[in-house]
């Protein structure tokens, strides 16, 4: 079972793939709707479903998709989390590549027990007999600026702790879950980022470059369980020195345990964190 933190299916380039044929490039929304839209012109089992996803969705991630496949796999459903989760893993157990939307993270608990005590141990409760890997749960995650609680928030951290999980072109191909991106190189510092904080790094590292003259190498480390420690580590031991970004709060967040990795191979120090923190609402 896949949980993607705004498919599963990797959305850009990568230094270690070599792509051939025609390219474009895309924002991420348009992305994602191509990598859909792939999926579903190229299997016949697989279903988009979710609050709104009919009309294209609040984001517009799943514009044309219904005119272009029908209602029978492109279609909304009731305004319930749980429900949506639940159906996911009965189709994906039935044989069906199953992408589910959860229009904003934040309504994403509800169906926490689906998740986490269902879909990620399907496999394992049924002795291998049944499994839900075809289902993709598609959320997006961060502040939007004017969403206030219920569309601010950043609970990936919840599901990287649990097993059976992994939270995750013009052309039909695949990319590993667990590789990072090096999207600027630098030498002075790395900063690392997923999501949204991608965005503001990349201002960050202008900004860096331009007002105090230091070289920044900007990463984006695209899937946060498995996490790309190889790419990471190499970057900090070339710069000596490491910021990770996150919206998410400070207290166990991912930024934890990925600061405070140390190997053997690389002797990594732990570096510095960059998130909210906990306050009394």
């Amino acid at each position: 079972m896949w949980l993607s933190c705004y498919l599963s299916s990797a959305l850009r380039s990568c230094p270690c793939l070599i792509v051939t044929g025609e390219t474009t490039r895309m924002t991420l929304v348009q992305a994602i709707n191509n990598a859909i839209d792939i999926v579903l012109s190229k299997d016949p089992t697989a279903v988009l479903f979710g609050e709104d996803v009919a009309f294209g969705g609040v984001f517009r991630v799943s514009v044309n998709l219904r005119d272009r496949y029908g209602r029978d796999r492109v279609f909304n459903s009731p305004l319930s989390e749980q429900g949506i989760v639940a159906f996911g893993i009965g189709l994906a157990c039935a044989g069906a590549t199953s992408i589910a939307e959860i229009q904003f993270a934040d309504y994403i608990f509800p169906a926490f027990d689906q998740i986490v005590n269902e879909g990620s141990k399907f496999r394992y409760r049924t002795g291998n007999l049944f499994n839900c890997g075809k289902l993709t749960i598609r959320a997006p995650i961060g502040a939007v600026g004017h969403g206030a609680l219920y569309h601010s928030q950043s609970p990936e951290a919840f599901f990287a702790h649990i097993p059976g999980i992994k939270e995750v072109p013009t052309g039909d191909y695949e990319l590993p879950l667990s590789s990072a991106e090096v999207l600027i190189e630098g030498d002075d510092v790395t900063l690392v980022g997923w999501g949204t904080q991608v965005h503001v790094l990349r201002d960050v590292v202008t900004m860096a470059q331009e007002k105090l003259n230091v070289s920044c190498e900007l990463i984006d480390l695209r899937t946060i369980l498995p996490w790309d420690l190889e790419t990471v580590a190499k970057s900090v031991v070339k710069t000596g020195r490491l910021l990770i970004a996150h919206e998410a709060p400070y207290t166990y967040g991912i930024c934890s345990r990925n600061s405070s990795t140390n190997t053997g191979q690389y002797h990594v120090s732990p570096g510095e964190r960059l998130n909210r923190e906990i306050m009394s609402v």
